[in-house]
């Protein structure tokens, strides 16, 4: 009893040694490609588009190899919805905020160092706006439109969950300071409409993030 109580207390100093908290920030591009069945609609169009995310990001290192991650974000989850038989190209851009808890994989050097991410994260629908050509199929006439999509209690899922993975790249500049680039994919398993209708109609986000970000070790 005695020499397993002297073995994990060793085993808890040097955890406690190599431990290291850090804070910092990130900003990126999201590429948003959206899921969607047409449901034989050819003359539909949906097409991958460009946003922005930026959020605040604090860490844990248990291991020089190992830390626990997590974020909150601002992040864009567009798309561009065309028709070929109508004069209609709207660009839709849907703001979510999202919290990342992953693990920290981390490899290298003392100053450069590589890294992996992975782990899960949870998100809200913050607004949706539209802004392109639309038409008025009353008097078959184009307009130009720019307004917000209102949400829909029964069309609408604002709750948003999936997975995440990520590699990237560390370089420790000063004692207490490191910039960082990472690639990351965000794969959300939960659909953007309800299934509030007689025809399943799901619609999903999937997401490339590239970012870069700085951080502060205390």
């Amino acid at each position: 009893m005695k020499k397993f109580l002297i073995l994990a207390l060793t085993a808890f100093a040097t955890l406690q040694a190599s431990a290291q908290w850090r804070i910092g920030v990130n900003v990126g591009g999201m590429y948003n490609h959206y899921v969607i069945d047409k449901h034989y609609f050819d003359d539909y169009q949906y097409k991958d588009r460009w946003g922005v995310g930026f959020g605040l990001m604090g860490q844990y290192d248990i291991l020089d190899w190992l830390g626990v991650r997590a974020e909150l974000d601002y992040v864009q989850k567009n798309h561009q919805q065309m028709r070929t038989l109508e004069e209609t190209d709207c660009r839709i851009t849907n703001s979510y905020l999202q919290l990342p808890v992953m693990a920290s994989f981390s490899f290298g050097g003392t100053k450069l160092r590589g890294f992996c991410h992975v782990g899960a994260y949870g998100g809200y629908w913050l607004n949706s706006r539209i802004k392109g050509v639309a038409i008025n199929h009353l008097i078959i006439e184009s307009y130009d439109i720019d307004e917000d999509i209102p949400f829909d209690s029964e069309r609408d899922q604002r709750w948003d969950f999936g997975f995440l993975g990520g590699l990237g790249m560390e370089y420790r500049f000063a004692s207490h300071w490191a910039a960082q680039v990472e690639m990351r994919y965000y794969y959300s398993v939960v659909s953007t409409q309800k299934d509030y209708m007689r025809v399943k109609d799901p619609k999903y986000n999937s997401t490339l993030a590239l970012q870069a970000g700085v951080c502060y070790f205390f």
